[in-house]
C-alpha cells in the first residue's frame, strides 16, 4: 500500500468522511495527484507567456516623455536644422544611451520635427544632400527623394512620407517627443 494513501485514508476517516467519501480508492487518488502536478505545470508554462503578452499593458507610461535638446527655439529657422537628442533606452536588464536626430524647421510660429529614416530600407535622409534637388530631403541610398513637409516624390523609391516627431519648446530649447505617422500630408 502507498505511503501516501495511508494517509490520505486515516484523514478521511479521522474527520469522519464530512463533506467526502468516506473512502478515496487508490485511482482516485492517483486521479487527483496527476492533475494537481499537471495544473501546476500547465500554469508554469502559460502564466509566464501570459505575462509576456500583456507586458505593455503594465509597463507605466514615461513620465515626462519629451526630450529636452540643446538647440534654442530662437535657432531654428525655416531651412530644416538637424537636431540631435540623446535618450536612455533599457531592453530588459540592458540599459544604454541612444543618441538620433530630427529634421526640425519652422513653419510660420508653429515647430515642425521629421524623422530621418527613408520609408524604403531606412537609410538616413538629408537635406539637400542632392545637388539637383537643393530644396528636398534626398536618401543616398537608391536616390529618394521628398519634400520638405515629409512627403515622398512619385517616382522615387519611397513608399510612404516621413514619420513626423511631437515637438515643442521647454525653458526656450526644443524638445523631441514620440515619433508617429506623418500628419502634413494627409
Amino acid at each position: 500500500m502507498c505511503l501516501s494513501y495511508k494517509y490520505v485514508k486515516k484523514f478521511v476517516e479521522f474527520e469522519g468522511g464530512k463533506g467526502m467519501s468516506s473512502k478515496v480508492t487508490r485511482r482516485q487518488f492517483l486521479n487527483y495527484s496527476l492533475m494537481g502536478v499537471g495544473s501546476f505545470m500547465a500554469a508554469g508554462m502559460i502564466l509566464p507567456m501570459g505575462r509576456f503578452a500583456l507586458d505593455p499593458l503594465f509597463k507605466d507610461a514615461a513620465a515626462g516623455s519629451d526630450i529636452q535638446t540643446s538647440i534654442k527655439v530662437s535657432e531654428i529657422t525655416e531651412e530644416p536644422t538637424k537636431v540631435d537628442f540623446t535618450y536612455n533606452q533599457k531592453d530588459a536588464w540592458y540599459e544604454s544611451e541612444v543618441t538620433e536626430f530630427a529634421w526640425v524647421y519652422k513653419e510660420g510660429d508653429k515647430l515642425i520635427a521629421l524623422s530621418p529614416v527613408c520609408k524604403h530600407l531606412g537609410c538616413t535622409v538629408t537635406w539637400a544632400g542632392d545637388d539637383g534637388n537643393p530644396d528636398k530631403f534626398f536618401c543616398p541610398c537608391h536616390n529618394g527623394l521628398y519634400t520638405k513637409d515629409g512627403n515622398n516624390v512619385p517616382g522615387t523609391p519611397p513608399r510612404g512620407p516621413l514619420d513626423q516627431y511631437e515637438v515643442g519648446e521647454k525653458d526656450g530649447f526644443v524638445t523631441i517627443g514620440k515619433k508617429f505617422e506623418n500628419e502634413l500630408v494627409k
